[in-house]
């Protein structure tokens, strides 16, 4: 069997780099202004002695926070915004124009038809709601935080443990389903990435169908990469799958780097089973 001739996977690949680390520097960005004002709001409660002003100084170093709180939701909810509405679809374009590149038909174009516009809206839909519930979960572990040091520093008798406070609400972390926490710098790269290669992967496969005509894609990824799963023994890597399991598995897991190629030559082939290797 024969296989196409890759022109852009390498330039695929370098372009969704570009997406991913520009969103994940802007993720982190906003994260950063609730971490600065986190320990900002420590420091300066950790200064404050017992007297006629210290209630006057909590509130205001309280007030302040609570102003960077506000800051961090405007700044973390307008990256949601833009990686859906913005780069999301730009990540689908490409992921689509990289598959219709790669089947060397260059009088076939992509367009915006109807099922790829339902595809991405629903891809960044969810996305968008991931994210969100990201967002919130952060805003209300900032809030059980400053109530936390107000309390403590509201305390005459106690003494004023930064450590403690840091320790029992690391606003650096987000915390996964198993509770689990997770540095916020490795979250936002697994989640985003995960994001882009899915919704371009999703591109090509609903393009190979749709445009080519094509139920088959060769598959390419990191040899030990599983199917499903990272660990999961169907191994994907010079594999043949069918556009339905390619739609259902467009990725295995988070820094994922499984690319999906055409395969022309197999329209009207019944005779091959999905997952056959090379």
């Amino acid at each position: 069997m024969t296989t196409p001739v890759r022109r852009r996977g390498r330039t695929l690949r370098s372009r969704l780099l570009a997406y991913i680390s520009d969103a994940t520097t802007r993720l982190r960005a906003a994260w950063a202004i609730l971490t600065r004002a986190q320990t900002r709001l420590l420091y300066r409660l950790a200064r404050i002695r017992p007297g006629r002003n210290a209630r006057a100084r909590i509130r205001d170093t309280i007030t302040e926070f609570n102003q960077a709180l506000a800051d961090f939701n405007r700044e973390a909810g307008a990256f949601a915004d833009r990686w859906v509405s913005v780069d999301l679809p730009l990540v689908y374009r490409e992921g689509a124009h990289t598959l219709l590149d790669n089947s060397q038909r260059p009088w076939i174009r992509f367009t915006w038809t109807l099922t790829h516009q339902q595809q991405v809206t629903a891809l960044s839909a969810q996305y968008y709601a991931d994210l969100t519930a990201r967002i919130t979960e952060a805003l209300r572990r900032a809030r059980a935080f400053v109530r936390a040091a107000q309390d403590a520093a509201r305390g005459a008798a106690a003494r004023f443990d930064v450590t403690a406070l840091r320790r029992d609400h690391p606003l650096d972390t987000v915390v996964y389903a198993n509770n689990a926490r997770h540095p916020v710098q490795a979250w936002a790269r697994a989640a985003i990435t995960w994001q882009a290669v899915t919704t371009a992967n999703t591109a090509a496969a609903r393009t190979a169908l749709d445009q080519l005509g094509t139920e088959w894609l060769e598959v390419r990824d990191g040899a030990d990469c599983g199917w499903t799963s990272h660990d999961d023994p169907d191994k994907a890597d010079r594999t043949l799958r069918t556009v339905q399991d390619a739609l259902a598995h467009p990725t295995a897991h988070p820094h994922c780097i499984r690319e999906l190629l055409p395969r022309l030559d197999l329209i009207g082939r019944t005779d091959i089973r999905t997952g056959a290797p090379l």
